[in-house]
């Protein structure tokens, strides 16, 4: 009886010391999965204030921090549209300066400016609708917040 409890000793001894070499293999892939996630975010500006949209560039300051610290990566989108566009355009943005400086800072974050709503105010203002350098335009902002959803976005409406 003792060689037998010998054995089971030895046995159960040789899998604790093969799971513990093997633990820091499988935990490596885990680290790998999370270093490789691009968490990805769409923000949406419609109304032409200048605190939502000084709230919008809070926010996506702030995901980019949390998940940076994380040491995760982000792709944040701030898609205008409606009175919002006067957040990139370049005669009337209250945030122009701070968005330049984000910008630099953040390569991760993206503007995008509606195409028909920048059609619209220059049919009423009857001049042409010049953007902020940082502005990719977009057919139409609402279809672009839905296409990005489709691909697996974040909604957020500060």
């Amino acid at each position: 009886m003792s060689i037998f409890r010998s054995l089971i000793f030895v046995v159960l001894a040789a899998c604790v010391q093969y799971g513990a070499m093997i633990s820091p293999t499988v935990a490596a892939p885990k680290k790998a999965l999370a270093a490789i996630t691009i968490h990805k975010v769409i923000i949406q500006v419609d109304d032409n204030d200048p605190k939502l949209m000084n709230l919008a560039l809070n926010n996506a300051a702030n995901v980019r921090e949390y998940y940076s610290a994380k040491g995760a990566k982000v792709d944040i989108q701030i898609v205008t549209f409606g009175p919002g566009l006067h957040m990139l355009r370049s005669d009337t943005s209250p945030v122009r300066g701070r968005i330049a400086e984000m910008s630099l800072a953040m390569p991760e974050l993206k503007f995008m400016a509606c195409a028909n709503t920048q059609s619209k105010m220059a049919q009423s203002e009857q001049k042409d609708i010049l953007l902020i350098s940082e502005a990719v335009v977009v057919p139409s902002g609402v279809v672009t917040i839905i296409e990005l959803q489709e691909q697996g976005y974040t909604y957020l409406r500060p």
